[in-house]
């Protein structure tokens, strides 16, 4: 089939490499457009987009998804199909139309749970077992088309969300590649989705990524978790932002008072609304990343030391 493959971030690449590889025809990308990224601020294109230059295809990066240059464009490329994963853009219904085989999206996710734009990070944010990933029809309303099909991934008890979605970036190109075949032949019809267990999943911001110590050790581990990479977990010491990176709950340990931090020779600890949990990396804002026993070393939290207000 003649596809135009609509992604932008890292965990998009595997796909695209993977379709380039296939018997499809990649014939154009879809991206969003350039953004400034990174400390030194500048303007770059998205993951997506390089690997689309490399290989020699026509890069699109409409402002919106609905521009009318844009959809002559798709028009005149005329795709049978648009596989499309974490565009990041709203497809409206003129766009959706042009491909006589629709736009089928992956998603991380095992639908009908946790549609939206974080479904790794509420996956591990509500201690989920198990997730996934699916390929489906885009359709108007928010990730609920017919299904395709789908693939299950345990979630380890260590897992960040970067890790999580790292796994399932490989495994969920293979599925988005079984199902473009299956459409091809005939062989493979959507699905739709069931009524029962529907969840939603907003992208989570900095503001939700601030650690609250007054939680659960098991509540604190989560959130650092869902929020590692992005949008990174984080908390205050001294009056000044710190970034923290994955803790390990400490059951055996000494109760401390919530955010109440105690440095000993190999670990740092701090208190939770049940037992302690100790500090993986710390990253102390415009300073470097660090390990927190080296962090501790330096600024030696006193007895009326904590994070968090």
């Amino acid at each position: 089939m003649k596809l135009v493959f609509a992604g932008t971030p890292e965990v998009a690449v595997p796909s695209l490499k993977l379709l380039l590889e296939s018997e499809h025809e990649v014939a154009a990308v879809v991206t969003r457009p350039d953004a400034v990224s990174g400390r030194g601020r500048k303007v770059s294109a998205s993951p997506v987009a390089e690997v689309a230059a490399e290989a020699g295809l026509e890069v699109l990066k409409p402002a919106k998804a609905g521009d009318p240059e844009f959809l002559d464009r798709l028009r005149a490329i005329a795709p049978d199909c648009c596989p499309v994963v974490a565009y990041g853009a709203l497809l409206r219904q003129p766009a959706l139309e042009i491909p006589r085989h629709g736009w089928v999206n992956l998603h991380f996710s095992l639908l009908p749970s946790w549609r939206g734009a974080a479904p790794v990070q509420h996956a591990i944010l509500h201690g989920d077992d198990v997730t996934g990933a699916a390929t489906f029809e885009i359709e108007r309303d928010l990730d609920a088309g017919p299904v395709y099909g789908m693939l299950t991934e345990p979630i380890g008890a260590r897992d960040t969300s970067g890790e999580l979605l790292t796994r399932l970036s490989q495994s969920g190109a293979e599925l988005l590649l079984r199902t473009l075949n299956g459409i091809e032949s005939g062989e493979l019809e959507a699905r739709p989705q069931g009524h029962d267990g529907v969840s939603y999943a907003p992208k989570l911001t900095p503001a939700d990524a601030e650690v609250d110590f007054g939680a659960p050790a098991m509540r604190v581990d989560r959130l650092i978790r869902a929020c590692t990479p992005a949008p990174g977990a984080w908390s205050t010491f001294r009056g000044t932002r710190i970034k923290l990176g994955p803790v390990l709950p400490v059951p055996d340990a000494e109760p401390l008072a919530p955010g109440r931090l105690s440095a000993e020779k190999k670990r740092v600890l701090v208190g939770t609304a049940t037992h302690p949990v100790e500090l993986g990396e710390v990253q102390p804002q415009g300073k470097r990343l660090m390990a927190a026993v080296d962090w501790a070393r330096g600024v030696r939290p006193g007895e009326d030391d904590h994070l968090g207000g």
